[in-house]
């Protein structure tokens, strides 16, 4: 899959994750952030790493999310982080 078509369906599923955790009220409290600025950095990372071609063995968006969701250590910009 083409890495531009991979960012493009990680976003919508970070926007859809971000809409959902809003309706829930959802505030990363222990970490003093914001849901925005979480899945923000999240999704920046992740594009940062299928620019790279980490991802390039990944057949959709929701794939590297999921991987994502499982292994924060597959984004070298993460570093432990808001983990």
């Amino acid at each position: 899959m083409q890495r531009e078509e991979l960012i493009q369906q990680v976003k919508e599923i970070y926007a859809d994750y971000l809409h959902s955790e809003r309706q829930n009220h959802f505030h990363r409290t222990t970490e003093g952030i914001t849901t925005e600025a979480y899945y923000g950095t999240l999704q920046n990372a992740v594009i940062s790493e299928i620019s790279k071609g980490t991802f390039d063995t990944c057949r959709s968006g929701q794939e590297i999310v999921n991987k994502v969701t499982v292994d924060k250590s597959l984004l070298s910009e993460w570093n432990g982080r808001m983990s």
